[in-house]
């Protein structure tokens, strides 16, 4: 089987990102920084992914302007990609860094409609990559013109062709996308508080709530939890990753490190104790960088037993 990484992305976004020596919420900000970046969820996955030299190719929506400025960013960083055109232009985020604190504002576009023709096309794009694909990635908001149940489709299709998937989404795009039990899921710690409606408080909760999630078809369920490290359940272990010290400068991008972190230990073999650890080292690497700077496989590398595991 072919170990291509296919990232899915149907809400992409130009990402500008801007420093300010402390933000004065309704007052004056004169920026000391600016850096634009292609964005989004299965993005951010390609970009560590390529990092690491694995063979990866972008999927998704794209149109306008926008799009093109993020087509010919991932064109220059060597990333393959194979997205729809839309009519519709493609979203800008904003993300406000203050220097001084080191608190990072996002203001996120909903994105643009797309039509019925333009999903279907996108559809039959993905179908044709699935046959060469090992694992499939999807992740972000679902834009406009596109029903949440959108996810649990695409997971079904992969499925159906043998590819193993990784679902990274929350609110409604994750509730439907778990009917169809993708093999690996990453929500952040409020993201699952959401996602079941409960406040958790300790380890052993993040696990009983996660064993919920492995006894509908759920292979792995990996939790972030920021700077508290992160926590990986399947239906008969449960391991506890804590992160080594950094000073943090940006969390963009923090947790797509993660996930691609994950697709590159399936792609590799490993367990999910492994996995975890590869996957909390990525997360604070790329924390440790400013703006959206992602982590290097080296990188990484270096910093695995820097990471604390504890089985639960």
């Amino acid at each position: 089987m072919s170990k291509l990484v296919i990232t899915v992305t149907l809400n992409p976004a130009l990402d500008k990102t801007v420093t300010i020596e402390g933000l004065e919420v309704g007052g004056l900000n004169r920026v000391d920084d600016i850096r634009i970046d292609a964005g989004g969820k299965g993005i951010n996955v390609a970009k560590v992914l390529k990092g690491f030299n694995e063979n990866v190719t972008a999927v998704g929506f794209m149109g306008g302007h926008n799009g093109k400025l993020i087509l010919e960013g991932l064109e220059r960083e060597g990333i393959t990609h194979s997205f729809t055109e839309t009519a519709a232009e493609t979203r800008m985020n904003l993300k406000v860094v203050d220097s001084i604190v080191q608190v990072t504002t996002e203001i996120n576009e909903r994105g643009g409609v797309v039509s019925p023709q333009e999903r279907t096309l996108f559809q039959k794009t993905l179908e044709n990559h699935l046959d060469k694909a090992s694992i499939l990635v999807l992740g972000g908001s679902v834009p406009p013109g596109i029903e949440h149940a959108e996810y649990a489709l695409l997971i079904k299709a992969a499925k159906s062709k043998g590819v193993k998937t990784i679902l990274d989404a929350d609110g409604d795009a994750l509730k439907y996308g778990l009917l169809a039990c993708p093999d690996v899921i990453k929500p952040n710690i409020h993201e699952l508080e959401q996602l079941l409606g409960v406040t958790l408080e300790s380890d052993d909760e993040i696990v009983e709530a996660a064993r919920k999630l492995t006894a509908q078809g759920i292979e792995w369920v990996i939790v972030s939890m920021g700077g508290e490290g992160s926590l990986a359940v399947s239906k008969d272990e449960a391991v506890r990753a804590r992160p080594f010290r950094i000073k943090p400068e940006s969390t963009v991008g923090a947790g797509d490190s993660m996930v691609a972190a994950i697709a590159s230990s399936l792609l590799h073999g490993r367990g999910m104790e492994e996995t975890l650890r590869w996957a909390t080292a990525a997360g604070s690497v790329t924390a440790s960088k400013p703006g959206t700077q992602v982590c290097r496989s080296e990188e990484v590398e270096e910093r695995l037993n820097d990471v604390g595991i504890t089985r639960i």
